[in-house]
């Protein structure tokens, strides 16, 4: 029964190391943990519980370990109720004592190894159950660590089940999962296919045996990172991003940015013969993608937005963070684009509501229904006066942390003067 027990709790140990390639000291500390409630429970006393483990020799001894007093030791107040307890687990009363051993007099340390034989085979099967779960634990917080950093980079994996329309993506070390959502909705895979796509997140409240590595490919972050890993000036940072909107699968948009007048942007992320857009493109099953050169003008944004498409007006609706925008007739379905995709898609990009029109139905409406067009709504007011307050306010958070830091390093200035 005992080498039984000790062989099988270090077979156990051993098969996780190997197959998790987890820390040895972590695994070892769960081993102790799972010995030491198991001592505890068998001795019915909460006192202190040392485990020796020699992995060479399949050796384990547990043993009881305490300082014999005639009264408690005073603690630091300050101690928490958790660290109070785990002192006095330290010390056991002389009376208490000399029930392990008669002759205990305070001031002695009492060691009794308690064999594990005597735990029962209950109690080692629950240590071994202990032992699996803080594996469990460990190897959560071990993947934690390790993507909690990497999420929005790029990852490659392959498909090794799904689970309803799930994918389940082995990273190597660990399983990922791309949910339905963040997937591209055209495309079809198969188990044994190569996926790429952008980590987006930890899910620290997956079920359990569940993947916690959360990923995308319809997240506007796996475009952007498509973009560095094919464009170099991006990825060296002469080219910037300012901003991407995408219809998974079907469109998207780009506005990118050169502060180097050398540079062109677009070319830079088109490539020679639209080599490096392609492979995007490629990628991303076909889908369409448009970029813009990105200008703080506004009207010059949007145009840029619209382009091909010629606007032959540009109204802004005061007070409101909305445009009205008059098209070539011949432009008019290629700038609302199918189902209002392209006209939805340049909004986002330029974060302003556009309200396009035909030059025609502009002509033909009367200056009442122009005049109810370009009065802004409510709604609209209400709106575009929270936006501004939340950026009143994030301007003036920024100016009084710059003031606080300059005050400090004014008072560091003048203690190194003195």
């Amino acid at each position: 029964m005992k080498n039984e027990a000790k062989m099988s709790l270090l077979d156990s140990l051993k098969n996780v190391i190997e197959a998790k390639n987890m820390d040895d000291e972590t695994v070892i500390k769960a081993l102790k943990d799972s010995l030491i409630s198991a001592a505890k429970k068998y001795l019915q006393l909460s006192k202190h519980i040392d485990v020796d483990i020699d992995m060479e020799t399949n050796e384990i001894h547990v043993f009881l370990r305490v300082d014999v007093v005639e009264d408690f030791p005073d603690y630091d107040p300050e101690m928490s109720a958790e660290e109070v307890q785990a002192f006095d687990e330290h010390y056991m009363l002389v009376e208490e004592a000399r029930e392990f051993n008669e002759d205990a007099q305070p001031g002695d340390t009492l060691e009794m190894e308690v064999p594990m034989s005597a735990f029962g085979r209950q109690a080692i099967q629950n240590a071994k159950q202990l032992l699996m779960q803080s594996m469990r634990d460990a190897e959560r917080q071990k993947i934690q660590k390790i993507y909690a950093s990497r999420i929005g980079s790029l990852i490659s994996g392959e498909v090794v089940r799904i689970e309803g329309r799930n994918l389940i993506i082995s990273l190597g070390s660990t399983e990922a999962i791309l949910p339905e959502r963040e997937q591209i909705r055209k495309e079809r895979w198969k188990i044994g296919d190569s996926v790429k796509a952008v980590i987006m997140k930890i899910d620290e409240n997956a079920k359990f045996g569940a993947p916690l590595v959360v990923l995308s490919r319809n997240d506007k972050s796996f475009l952007r990172e498509l973009l560095r890993q094919e464009v170099p000036e991006v990825y060296e940072g002469s080219v910037e991003i300012k901003n991407i909107v995408r219809d998974a699968g079907f469109r998207a948009k780009i506005a990118v940015y050169a502060r180097d007048e050398r540079i062109d942007p677009v070319g830079a992320c088109v490539g020679m013969k639209g080599a490096r857009v392609q492979a995007i493109v490629r990628e991303l099953s076909n889908e369409r993608i448009d970029i813009v050169v990105w200008h703080e003008d506004c009207e010059t944004y949007i145009r840029r937005a619209l382009a091909p498409a010629n606007i032959l007006k540009f109204i802004e609706v005061a007070g409101t963070n909305r445009y009205v925008i008059v098209v070539e007739d011949k432009d008019l379905a290629q700038a609302i684009g199918r189902s209002g995709q392209n006209v939805k898609l340049a909004s986002m990009l330029v974060e302003s509501n556009l309200d396009v029109f035909g030059e025609k139905e502009w002509a033909e409406k009367s200056e009442e229904d122009k005049a109810k067009v370009l009065t802004p709504k409510s709604r609209e007011l209400l709106r575009d006066s929270q936006k501004k307050n939340m950026q009143t306010t994030k301007f003036e958070t920024v100016l009084e942390e710059e003031s606080e830091e300059a005050e400090v390093n004014t008072v560091e200035e003048g203690s190194a003067d003195e």
